[in-house]
């Protein structure tokens, strides 16, 4: 006879996975870099990484400026070498497990949950996270993500072959991805909020002088238009004259900005006005034990190089604590 609960089911009860002498949230650039020089240091290292192992780097079709690849490497390609070189040392890489609450020390140890009801424990952390793309929170845009809204050129950019397509943003992220979809797409009309592009020159010549561009400088979106299943057109105004103007398009690729993954520490440690957290130059947060690096940190370039740096500084740092701890 089968035995029915009427009261429903038990919480779920956490699992407590062990103690480790570093956990690293985050398994991008700034992460992976942690976790070979901490693993090759003969440290036991964890990484949880919410998502695939690489961050935002790893979905970026070129990396012309990272030392070593003078003919530049695909960002994933050159993620999946960190990885390599991480776990060649010894380092633990979990993926798709969100971490959900970082505790102080208690007891030696600080506790990492996650979301699958895992406890991990670590005598330190590294936050790594990295930053996410900001939304614009104009109409259409949620409708439509996935219908023609996206903000991962690489990831989709091949699906609009032959077709017209908006960048929404002209600073690097923007010109960088913009250029790729240039490949493919029919054309490509870049709008910019700002009277002129911030990003580096050497993107700024490869698409502005391309035959199937066009820029709307000192402009802003104000809505994605489309049909109820896709993306037929993108509104837009003249931010000086206040004309309304329309494209129809058949993709919008939004770059305006990124936002730090600060959410499950925002209670925890000192952030900036923008989220981002504070360090002390050693990578130390203002809790004894959690340190960060990457693009999570705050007054830091997102330059895949700086959040290498950022990485080794930690990963240094820590030696040298839990030394101190052992003392």
């Amino acid at each position: 006879m089968l035995d029915f609960k009427l009261s429903g089911e038990e919480p779920k009860k956490e699992v407590s996975r062990g103690l480790y002498d570093i956990i690293i949230v985050g398994g991008g650039p700034a992460g992976l870099t942690t976790a070979i020089y901490s693993a090759r240091d003969g440290m036991s290292v964890l990484v949880l990484e919410k998502e695939g192992a690489g961050g935002l780097a790893a979905s970026t079709e070129l990396i012309e400026n990272f030392p070593g690849f003078p003919e530049g490497i695909n960002g994933a390609d050159l993620m999946e070498r960190f990885r390599e070189q991480a776990e060649r040392f010894g380092a633990e890489i979990v993926e798709f497990e969100e971490v959900t609450q970082v505790e102080p020390r208690q007891a030696g140890q600080i506790k990492v949950h996650t979301s699958m009801d895992q406890v991990y424990e670590g005598k330190a952390v590294v936050i790594a996270t990295g930053s996410q793309p900001k939304k614009l929170n104009i109409p259409g845009e949620a409708e439509y993500y996935g219908r023609g809204v996206s903000y991962c050129a690489t990831c989709d950019g091949p699906l609009f072959k032959g077709k017209k397509v908006v960048v929404i943003g002209a600073g690097n992220s923007g010109l960088q991805e913009g250029a790729m979809l240039l490949e493919y797409a029919e054309s490509v009309d870049f709008i910019e909020f700002l009277p002129h592009s911030p990003a580096e020159q050497i993107l700024q010549d490869r698409t502005m002088n391309h035959p199937k561009s066009r820029f709307f400088f000192n402009h802003m979106a104000t809505g994605i238009k489309g049909d109820g299943k896709r993306v037929t057109a993108v509104a837009f105004k003249d931010r000086n004259s206040g004309e309304e103007k329309e494209l129809s398009t058949d993709g919008v690729f939004i770059y305006v900005g990124y936002s730090p993954y600060t959410n499950f520490v925002e209670d925890l440690l000192a952030l900036n006005k923008w989220g981002y957290i504070v360090t002390d130059p050693k990578m130390q947060t203002s809790v004894e034990g959690i340190y960060a690096a990457g693009d999570v940190r705050a007054n830091n370039p997102a330059q895949v190089t700086i959040a290498a740096s950022d990485g080794t500084k930690a990963s240094l740092a820590i030696r040298e604590y839990l030394q101190e701890l052992k003392d």
